[in-house]
């Protein structure tokens, strides 16, 4: 499947929702990173914002409205697609 031609459409309130909570967890992340370069957070203190700040939640209605639009919009053979592409990402814990 071509993806580089390809649109998909989301509706602005849900993208808009979704570019917020992937601006919050970068930054917030960026800044965790820096935190812990300085001496002054570790790893329990990213544990307690990926909890306090729901942020497994979050990621998976991230997830959801881009899968809900790829779902509406693609064929189901090209919705297998992606999914067998999804499959072959990095996971942590995996090797």
């Amino acid at each position: 499947m071509d993806m580089t031609s390809r649109e998909v459409r989301i509706p602005l309130d849900e993208a808009v929702a979704v570019l917020q909570d992937l601006n919050e967890f970068v930054v917030s992340l960026d800044r965790l990173r820096s935190r812990q370069g300085a001496g002054t957070a570790d790893e329990r203190t990213v544990g307690e914002f990926v909890d306090d700040w729901d942020v497994l939640c979050r990621l998976a209605e991230v997830r959801r409205v881009i899968s809900v639009a790829l779902d509406t919009q693609l064929s189901e053979e090209e919705n297998l697609e992606i999914d067998a592409l999804c499959e072959q990402g990095r996971f942590f814990g995996d090797g």
